[in-house]
């Protein structure tokens, strides 16, 4: 079967021609490609934007911008995303940063999505063309979205200093896929935790909240002592993913370790 591809200048154009049953939307390829070449015959349109304002990076003070169209890379060399650097260094190798899109992250299902999993942990907010939703409540219904809802780009308050943690745990070093992701922003007040938000990646079929860790944390010192009792329920709500990288077991068995390592580095 052929493959047809369309490209739009304006998101309502592409929109539109993604409301076709055969249609899919291209960002940056390593999805929707990886699809066809793996013999997907769900669709034979791709559909592009070309609107430069989607590969747009914007900080203003503490608020921070990013079209849905920025790649991995672009957010690794950006001086005033650094805080964040790491969550998009971890996705795959160069030749994947240079073409993953922080749109298409947010689509991306486990074990992929590494960024996603950072995004969620900033409580960032998801911006459409006629509207915004908060990335939790975005997640949960990603792929219910009606055809021809095109994200646009992301926005998040950058955390304070030292208070964002990321950690991707692979088998293969340095690009292998997630045995699991954590990324947080801990606020800390006089000796103790004053907030705490925790996600998580491979914990379920899509980037999802420890809460009860989270309110495990909150006054406690950031102390092997003070984590324990987080730790111990950081599992609770999840439902680990197996695939060839590893079993869900394994996976609910080194949650707690590598929690620990991320709260304590």
């Amino acid at each position: 079967m052929g493959l047809t591809l369309q490209s739009f200048p304006a998101v309502a154009e592409a929109g539109a021609a993604l409301t076709a049953a055969d249609s899919r939307y291209l960002g940056g390829g390593t999805l929707a490609v990886r699809a066809t070449n793996e013999g997907d015959v769900s669709f034979s349109t791709l559909v592009r934007v070309t609107d430069p304002t989607l590969g747009e990076i914007s900080v203003n003070g503490s608020q921070a911008h990013i079209g849905a169209s920025v790649t991995m890379s672009a957010i690794t060399r950006h001086p005033d995303l650094a805080a964040i650097a790491p969550a998009a260094r971890a996705v795959g190798g160069p030749a994947v940063r240079n073409m993953a899109t922080v749109g298409g992250n947010l689509f991306a299902p486990a074990p992929y999505g590494d960024f996603a999993v950072a995004l969620l942990a900033l409580d960032a907010t998801v911006h459409f063309s006629d509207g915004t939703q908060p990335i939790e409540a975005f997640l949960a219904i990603r792929e219910m979205l009606p055809r021809g809802r095109i994200v646009t780009a992301v926005s998040f308050t950058l955390p304070p200093p030292g208070t964002f943690r990321f950690r991707k745990v692979s088998r293969v070093k340095p690009k292998g896929v997630s045995v699991l992701t954590i990324a947080a922003v801990i606020g800390e007040k006089d000796g103790a935790i004053s907030s705490a938000r925790i996600a998580l990646g491979c914990l379920a079929d899509r980037p999802m909240r420890a809460k009860a860790a989270e309110r495990a944390l909150a006054g406690k010192p950031r102390t092997s002592q003070g984590i324990a009792d987080a730790l111990k329920v950081s599992g609770d709500g999840t439902s680990p993913i197996t695939d060839a990288i590893a079993s869900g077991w394994y996976r609910a068995e080194v949650l707690p370790v590598h929690l620990k390592r991320l709260l304590l580095e």
